[in-house]
């Protein structure tokens, strides 16, 4: 998860600053200031988003010369791809690191797409107002203390959802055999949607998909990216988050609207798919914080100053 970091850190850059964020994402600062480098990325396995903060006028990739990074430009870099870079003169810029299935994974939900079929594009220099928006807000927040970590977290996963809508390519070695039709992908997506707060059985799932148990649970994860219960964990956790974020619930009646047995259950499974407890991460994300507010309101600062 960090070779894009070791490539640069042995290139004569200066890290500012590292932190996880949770969810196995992580990020960092870089600063460059030299004369002229070479510098090489060689399937690093991780997906990188880069965004330049500052400088960067005189850098260019080598099969795209003539192409020099700004301010506000962006790189997205999937885990697999190779690539030279010409290094000349101040770069400062961050770095979002994350594993393909941070990126695909929504794929399903919001794209409705399957998670297989996609990855991130190789883009140089593109430029887009939201997500250069909110990379900024995201180098511009605090990272070290366990509530800034959980903020972070969101605006880095709002990131991810802004990138999949816009930087997504169909996969050149996707599957064409195995998992489920559309259409009964689709039902599945949507009847788990309305059940969340009920007891999901398998058999539940198979009947609506017209499959035996077997068949479905071996179809659902090719087509889902993950297996059924895994799959209505994960979204049982992403409604229990939206509505701490954005409602006064008790713990009792979001435990009960998100399918949890009781709030003692909620919290502990809470605590195992966020790190923090529904508390902690109601005060760190209160009501009024939302990432997209603070990174339009970066955003006009930002071009307000230009």
């Amino acid at each position: 998860m960090h070779s894009v970091g070791v490539t640069l850190a042995n290139a004569n850059a200066t890290l500012e600053r590292f932190a996880w964020l949770g969810d196995r994402l992580a990020a960092a600062i870089w600063r460059r200031d030299i004369v002229e480098d070479e510098t090489a990325y060689d399937r690093p396995g991780h997906h990188t988003l880069s965004c330049y903060l500052d400088g960067g006028y005189r850098t260019e990739r080598q099969k795209l010369p003539g192409q020099y990074g700004a301010p506000a430009r962006l790189c997205a870099l999937p885990g697999d791809h190779e690539s030279r870079w010409w290094v000349r003169g101040h770069m400062h810029f961050m770095h979002l690191y994350f594993l393909p299935e941070h990126f695909t994974r929504r794929a399903v939900q919001e794209l409705d797409r399957e998670p297989r079929e996609l990855t991130l594009a190789d883009r140089t220099y593109f430029e887009d107002a939201h997500i250069a928006a909110l990379c900024r807000a995201l180098a511009a927040q605090p990272w070290d203390a366990p509530d800034a970590r959980l903020r972070a977290n969101e605006t880095a996963h709002e990131i991810l959802s802004l990138l999949l809508r816009s930087q997504s390519v169909r996969r050149a070695d996707a599957p064409v055999k195995g998992g489920l039709a559309p259409a009964v992908r689709r039902r599945l997506r949507d009847y788990i949607e309305a059940h969340l707060a009920d007891a999901i059985t398998l058999g539940d799932l198979s009947d609506v998909a017209c499959l035996s148990e077997f068949h479905l649970s071996r179809m659902f994860r090719a087509s889902f990216g993950m297996p059924p219960h895994a799959w209505v964990a994960a979204r049982r956790a992403d409604l229990a988050r939206a509505l701490l974020r954005t409602t006064t619930l008790p713990l009792d009646a979001i435990a009960e609207r998100a399918g949890y047995a009781d709030a003692s259950h909620f919290g502990h499974r809470f605590r195992a798919a966020v790190g923090a407890s529904p508390l902690a991460y109601r005060r760190a994300l209160r009501c009024d914080f939302s990432a997209s507010t603070t990174a339009a309101t970066f955003g006009e600062d930002w071009r307000a100053e230009g």
